[in-house]
């Protein structure tokens, strides 16, 4: 599908062959946006561009970097990015982007970092609201126990992200 959202600078892009399903991405002329996951059923042809100049440069990376990163050749994004969120949730998000590829630390461990050792469940709360995910990681972020909790797209695709890392052993035939 390609768009313009009407009355903004901000194109759109849906890559529909990705691990964890379709996915939409928005970008302006300067900045990746934000990336959602598509859980709609509409049928929709594959873009590798937007019509509108604006954003078109920076969707088409954006677009290739998320094909390297899914074939397991790309670990580090570089895309320029401003999502909109508050001064916490960017404070959570710089730390995020801190975590290795093929690590996961937990959610208090993230609380720990920025200071604000009591913070856990806040920082479960921006994590929450990432506005891109993947590229900005809170799917490496877990539990304290090691347990898989929360991820805006959902379990299945922060254990798919995951295990594309190497982080989570593949799940077994039959194991849930």
């Amino acid at each position: 599908m390609r768009k313009k959202d009407p009355g903004s600078d901000i194109a759109s892009v849906r890559m529909d062959e990705t691990p964890v399903g379709p996915l939409l991405i928005f970008a302006d002329e300067e900045y990746l946006r934000e990336i959602r996951f598509d859980d709609s059923n509409a049928h929709t042809e594959s873009s590798r561009a937007a019509t509108s100049k604006s954003g078109r440069r920076l969707l088409n990376q954006a677009v290739c970097q998320l094909e390297e990163y899914f074939a397991g050749t790309l670990r580090t994004f570089a895309l320029p990015l401003q999502p909109a969120v508050n001064e916490f949730q960017q404070c959570v998000r710089n730390e995020l982007l801190k975590i290795p590829w093929g690590t996961a630390v937990s959610y208090s461990e993230i609380a720990r970092r920025i200071g604000r050792p009591s913070a856990a469940r806040a920082v479960g709360a921006a994590n929450g609201k990432n506005p891109i995910p993947i590229v900005v990681p809170c799917h490496r972020v877990i539990g304290a126990n090691g347990s898989l909790t929360g991820f805006g797209g959902g379990l299945d695709r922060k254990r798919t992200l995951l295990q594309l890392e190497g982080t989570l052993p593949p799940a077994l035939p039959g194991m849930c």
